[in-house]
């Protein structure tokens, strides 16, 4: 066997990051960090006035609180990791290291992609059966959502870190990605990845593929609710927050699925950082403005939050 197909477990991973050109570095640095510092202070504002505020106890900002948490969590996955390799010339991560980043990363992003479905059949009952959300958004079902999509993201995570954790990899362990992600890292391994690719394409559809059927299938309930309205300006205001959803929607599956459920021989790494910026930063922070900043309960209390604060700010 010669040395390029020697494997060496101890080798850390070296990610190569978004890009290796020097003049390129500090900007994509500085635009990162402010698009980071944007969605970590929008998701937690939001989960912070959302505990905080005892008229934004309803089942929809209840499972709204859950879903930016995760998107704050999602993005400190990756993200710091990325900016530090932007700056610092050690660009490794160990495997162990790697395989925990992994792990949260799906975990995180799968949880993501069941609480939309969640918040999307919330609304659907809210407009289909008004008289009866209060029983089927009951506190025991909005709970029972939401724990079922930590738990079934959790299972899934677990259960593809664990195939990956037993590949065996070549000696050269360079990812041309800003973290560890399933594509490049099994490109690196010189084990059989078929059964995991396998694994990729089935039980990976199942948390992915179909929650965003769901969504689908609930947004075009509301919509011909929505459409039959006798106020027209409910009627574009309704349509624009479903096409704006829809919109957001589209952005993150149409990106995951481009990335995730394709042959890995057809995997390109530029094309695959690319996808990867928009449903690891963009999409979160997105989340921020199309779920909470464009509602106006929670500008309400926000509004109020920052007028008290201003007041008692002069008064002192």
């Amino acid at each position: 066997m010669d040395a390029a197909n020697e494997t060496s477990e101890g080798t850390p991973f070296t990610l190569l990051g978004l890009t290796t050109n020097p003049g390129q570095q500090r900007p994509l640095f500085v635009l990162f960090l402010v698009l980071y510092v944007a969605g970590i202070l929008g998701n937690g504002l939001i989960v912070a006035v959302i505990r905080a505020s005892p008229t934004l106890h309803a089942p929809m900002y209840f499972l709204l609180a859950h879903l930016s948490f995760a998107d704050l969590c999602f993005t400190s996955v990756t993200v710091p990791k990325m900016l530090a390799s932007l700056m610092a010339h050690d660009r490794s991560i160990p495997l162990a290291g790697c395989l925990t980043q992994m792990y949260f990363f799906f975990a995180l992003g799968v949880t993501d992609s069941c609480l939309l479905a969640a918040m999307a059949y919330d609304r659907y009952v809210a407009i289909r059966h008004p008289l009866h959300y209060a029983t089927r958004m009951s506190r025991a079902v909005c709970t029972a959502l939401v724990g079922t999509a930590w738990l079934v993201s959790h299972i899934h995570s677990f259960l593809h870190i664990l195939l990956v954790a037993h590949l065996s990899f070549y000696a050269s362990h360079q990812e041309p990605h800003f973290f560890c992600d399933h594509q490049p890292v099994l490109r690196l391994s010189c084990s059989d990845t078929h059964h995991i690719q396998l694994v990729i394409f089935t039980e990976g559809a199942a948390v992915v593929v179909t929650p965003f059927l769901l969504i689908l299938a609930f947004q075009g309930a509301i919509a011909a609710v929505v459409l039959q309205l006798p106020s027209a300006t409910g009627n574009l205001r309704a349509v624009s927050t479903c096409g704006s959803h829809l919109a957001m929607v589209g952005l993150f599956y149409g990106t995951v699925i481009a990335v995730y459920f394709q042959p890995m021989s057809q995997y390109e790494a530029e094309r695959g950082r690319v996808a990867s910026v928009t449903y690891t930063v963009v999409t979160p922070m997105l989340d921020t403005l199309t779920y909470s900043l464009r509602n106006r309960d929670v500008r309400g209390v926000l509004r109020a939050l920052f007028t008290r604060h201003r007041i008692s700010a002069g008064d002192s």
